[in-house]
């Protein structure tokens, strides 16, 4: 196996120099911004592209211009100081890249939709070292697959979108000795009609994280600053026996997760289960997550709201799937040695196979396996085939394949 070839390229022009050696020595590309990807540090040979230098943020009144290198934390810190924000992910240290080509599942995902979604334009190197801008007028298939069909296409070396007035937040989180399935039944029951401004994200984690509270808990982000409107939207939340609130008003920044940097002398544990767009919360769903984590030890269950503006844009407007999901969800088992046996690990594989078949697709973003028959059951079957398309147009030589690929 040969050594890894990293570049850091400055300039557009270090990115065609890349792409080009790359094309002669026939090595496949990573892309890396904020480097949480699968496949952004590891070992084996071919040419991974840093882009962390290349991370400047332009703003001209609600347009935001955004380098490939950028993380959303450095993004929220500088809108945040015009009053603005970008429906991001929820970990300051995420590439704006990564996310947003996989679609971008965020705090205010039912006000503006995904991070995708806010995305208005892009300046692409292609597989063949050419220059594009694109947008929905501009080479408009290569646009569509920018949202939401990963990093396939090309370096992405600046993305632009449209920002909105965000001027302050409310921020809940509801914790306590509460009851799983009363606290999931009365999430989902608020959430039936919930306005569009409110989002909410459900975990169920073992004590295994000094840092996060073992158990049942709810965080809710009201996009604004009535605090009313929010107690008022989750008061079943609130009448949950047990159930402890502390509301707070932060900037937007400052609820976006600090995550420690890898250590690359400890390996991280392994992950089994998987994730979901699901249309519907019902209370059969609810009873099986709940049995699901009481009988793994190991398990986690993560959940967040959808619906509202994601739901509003038709399915064939982006790459991404499941537009009629209304929740999220995330479950599976950590792998930690001592903890899971070969037992285990195919009892949690299986309960979480027969929730996972209610799903309407994955969510590619929070897929951490590289396993290329999962890439399918990340689109829509008319979208898996549109992007086969774009792909033989844009990349036929496949030079974008370290990423959940489309061939």
């Amino acid at each position: 196996m040969t050594e890894q070839l990293i570049i850091t390229p400055s300039s557009v022009d270090d990115v065609v120099e890349a792409i080009g050696r790359a094309g002669r020595d026939g090595l496949g590309i990573t892309v890396v911004a904020g480097g949480h990807g699968l496949w952004s540090h590891r070992p084996d040979d071919g040419m991974r592209i840093e882009l962390s230098a290349m991370s400047d943020i332009r703003i001209d009144g609600t347009t935001v211009s955004v380098g490939g290198g950028a993380t959303w934390g450095a993004v929220a810190e500088r809108l945040g100081r015009e009053g603005l924000a970008i429906s991001s992910g929820d970990t300051a240290s995420v590439g704006v890249g990564g996310l947003t080509l996989g679609g971008g599942i965020g705090w205010m995902t039912r006000l503006r939709g995904l991070a995708a979604d806010q995305l208005i334009g892009a300046q692409v190197v292609t597989a063949d070292g050419e220059v594009v801008e694109t947008s929905a007028t501009q080479h408009p298939d290569l646009f569509w697959a920018l949202r939401g069909g990963g990093g396939n296409f090309g370096v992405v070396t600046r993305f632009d979108f449209a920002a909105h007035r965000l001027p302050s937040i409310v921020h809940a989180e509801y914790t306590g000795a509460v009851e799983p399935a009363a606290l999931l039944r009365a999430m989902r029951d608020a959430m039936r009609d919930a306005p569009r401004e409110l989002t909410v994200t459900y975990m169920d984690v073992p004590p295994m994280d000094p840092s996060a509270p073992a158990g049942a808990s709810l965080v809710a982000v009201w996009a604004g600053d009535d605090e009313h409107r929010l107690r008022e939207a989750l008061a079943a939340v609130h009448d949950v026996e047990g159930v402890t609130a502390r509301i707070t008003t932060p900037a937007y920044r400052d609820i976006l997760a600090e995550m420690p940097p890898a250590d690359p002398d400890q390996q991280s544990p392994g992950f089994v289960g998987g994730n979901g767009l699901f249309a519907q919360l019902d209370d059969e769903l609810i009873d099986r997550l709940v049995a699901f984590r009481a009988a793994h030890p190991s398990s986690v269950v993560f959940m967040r709201s959808l619906g509202g503006a994601f739901g509003a844009v038709p399915q064939e407007s982006t790459a991404f799937p499941g537009r009629d999901a209304t929740w999220f969800i995330m479950a599976g088992g950590f792998d930690v040695p001592g903890l899971l046996d070969d037992a285990g690990r195919d009892a949690i594989a299986a309960d979480w196979a027969a929730m996972q078949e209610g799903s309407l697709a994955e969510y590619g973003n929070f897929v951490s396996v590289d396993e290329p028959q999962r890439v399918p059951g990340m689109f829509t079957s008319a979208a898996h085939a549109r992007l086969r398309e774009v792909k033989a147009r844009w990349d036929p030589r496949n030079l974008f394949r370290r990423n959940h690929n489309i061939v």
